[in-house]
């Protein structure tokens, strides 16, 4: 027995220490090895992405969504002040804190504003795209480059910025990165969208922290959004009513319906509602016709919708794009609410502050329970 915790336990220090080629998954490396990782930083709910903390450097695991028991990526995060250990384990070498990152998403770009680490932010792409103050001041000014289409960048500017991370979203099948992997900046690719809830979504923020050096300012804000998410779901799961809820609007001849495991599918059932694709397994949205979505949910009590328009939206005009939404019901009660997501920052701060959104869900659905804030981004329409 001596002898056999003496092999896993040598096992378990050399993983950390040597070693080029990293496990097909995380699951698959603890079968290899035969026990945990000794000081793995433990995420509660995020299921995608593993951390090691290894003397001097920490090993990143994040899997494959797409392809279960598969890696996506592993990192390599060392700080840059120390030196690089002799032997490092297989996967992309970081420097951290990164200091002159390439930001591709707007919501990445919210985050980082929200964790103080604006002045890391050296480029973006898809600048039309981003709302978020410091970027568009920031390209203004010159201080931060443009680097064009998030499909197509500009290369030599992304090289110009002196880049030392580049933070994207992987697409299944997407067919890689194409001359942005021969440049030898290191590619994050950020794949939290792809996780199994809202809270788990939300924790990679650690992942994040430790990247930009703010990892106790990461940890805050984790635990003030899982906290206030807590709180109001069981606040929620104490309510009378359920009330039923339709969700969005058509889009030319489709009406994208979340799926049961999307995140608004779940925040739905979260905030005790009942909502008629509950039980559906997607974790994105379904493309169905006008008569499929009235034909299951045009009873609903409430109609929650988001649309994209330089001003408030009103009962006219939304009929004006489909005369069959006069037979929804909520549209006959007055119980119809917008969210504008061209003038709010619903796309920037829910994917990390999913607390923020669950709270207006609670307001809306049960008006009952006392002392509820004003709705942040949805709004009656009139």
């Amino acid at each position: 027995m001596r002898n056999t915790f003496i092999l896993i336990l040598v096992a378990l220090l050399t993983a950390c220490v040597g070693g080029n080629t990293p496990p097909q998954s995380w699951a698959e490396r603890l079968q290899q090895e035969g026990a945990p990782v000794p000081d793995s930083l433990v995420f509660r709910h995020a299921r995608l992405i593993h951390v090691e903390q290894c003397e001097g450097y920490r090993v990143v695991y994040i899997d494959n969504p797409w392809k279960p028991g598969k890696l996506l990526h592993t990192y390599v995060l060392v700080p840059s002040e120390a030196p690089l250990p002799s032997s490092l384990p297989g996967g992309t070498l970081i420097r951290t804190p990164l200091q002159r990152s390439i930001v591709f998403t707007s919501v990445h770009c919210a985050l980082l504003e929200q964790l103080k680490a604006e002045q890391q932010v050296a480029g973006v792409a898809d600048l039309k795209y981003i709302k978020v103050p410091f970027v568009q001041e920031g390209v203004s000014s010159g201080i931060i480059a443009d680097c064009g289409d998030g499909m197509s960048p500009v290369i030599e500017k992304i090289i110009d910025t002196g880049a030392d991370g580049i933070l994207l979203s992987p697409f299944e099948n997407s067919g890689g990165y194409g001359r942005l992997e021969d440049i030898g900046t290191p590619l994050i690719e950020c794949a939290e969208y792809m996780e199994h809830s809202p809270l788990a979504r939300a924790e990679w923020v650690r992942f994040y922290g430790m990247l930009y050096g703010c990892e106790a300012q990461a940890e805050r804000f984790f635990e003030e959004v899982e906290t206030n998410y807590t709180a109001m779901k069981q606040k929620a799961a104490q309510a009378a009513t359920c009330p039923s809820v339709l969700v969005d609007k058509m889009a030319g001849s489709v009406w994208y319906v979340p799926g049961g495991h999307s995140t608004i599918g779940q925040m739905l059932a979260d905030a005790h509602a009942d909502y008629p694709w509950a039980d559906d397994e997607h974790k994105g949205s379904l493309q169905l016709s006008f008569e499929t979505v009235f034909e299951r949910a045009g009873q609903c009590a409430l109609w929650l919708l988001r649309y994209d328009a330089p001003g408030p939206i009103t009962l006219s005009q939304l009929l004006s794009e489909q005369d069959g939404y006069r037979m929804v019901r909520p549209v006959k009660e007055g119980q119809v609410y917008g969210c504008n997501v061209t003038t709010s920052m619903f796309y920037e701060e829910t994917p990390f502050r999913p607390d923020l959104l669950l709270q207006d869900f609670l307001t809306i659905l049960h008006p009952d329970i006392p002392n509820q804030p004003p709705l942040r981004y949805y709004h009656k329409v009139e």
